[in-house]
């Protein structure tokens, strides 16, 4: 029989590496302290995972799939601990939005209707972190996200205009701390 008809191994096919959260080319990769932490904690954990992983002789096959999956990981997330640029969120200006901050935006007007952010007076709180720190369901944001960009620079009480889709919002920065980041 050809071996053109025959089925290569699976387990011969190199392992997809997740990607790390994404990074604009040429855009430093600003970590807060404690974001940093999160990372070096991260490799610390993959570390022990593939040293649990390299003892586990049961099976070769898989467990050489799942080393080359453990040291590509690494590989990326030790890249990212290496370029990672701290920036302590205590040392910016207290009155304006930049990395590390806790911003709380008041919608003065627009939106889109029907939704909550549509009626003016209604508020949101986010906090401007890393890439890798960002996490919405804990209202951390990356600083290269759209709604941070659009916010940061601006001082406490300007208004700033959010592009939602095709709707804008105008929204006022009614707080500023950089206790949360």
């Amino acid at each position: 029989m050809s071996r053109g008809f025959v089925k290569e191994d699976d387990s011969q096919q190199p392992p997809i590496i997740p990607p790390r959260a994404a990074l604009p080319p040429d855009t430093p990769n600003y970590v807060t302290p404690n974001g940093l932490e999160q990372l070096r904690a991260e490799l610390t954990a993959l570390e022990a995972e593939r040293a649990q992983a390299e003892g586990n002789r049961d099976n070769d096959t898989d467990r050489t799939h799942r080393l080359s999956l453990y040291n590509g990981r690494i590989a990326l997330l030790t890249e990212r601990i290496t370029s990672a640029k701290v920036v302590d969120p205590h040392t910016q200006p207290p009155k304006e939005v930049r990395f590390g901050a806790t911003v709380a935006l008041r919608t003065v007007s627009g939106g889109t209707p029907g939704s909550p952010s549509a009626k003016a007076g209604f508020e949101r709180k986010f906090t401007i972190v890393g890439v890798d720190e960002a996490d919405l369901a804990e209202g951390k944001v990356a600083f290269v996200a759209p709604i941070a960009r659009a916010v940061l620079g601006a001082k406490l009480g300007k208004t700033v205009t959010l592009k939602l889709g095709p709707k804008e919002e105008v929204v006022e920065i009614v707080g500023i701390s950089y206790a949360d980041a």
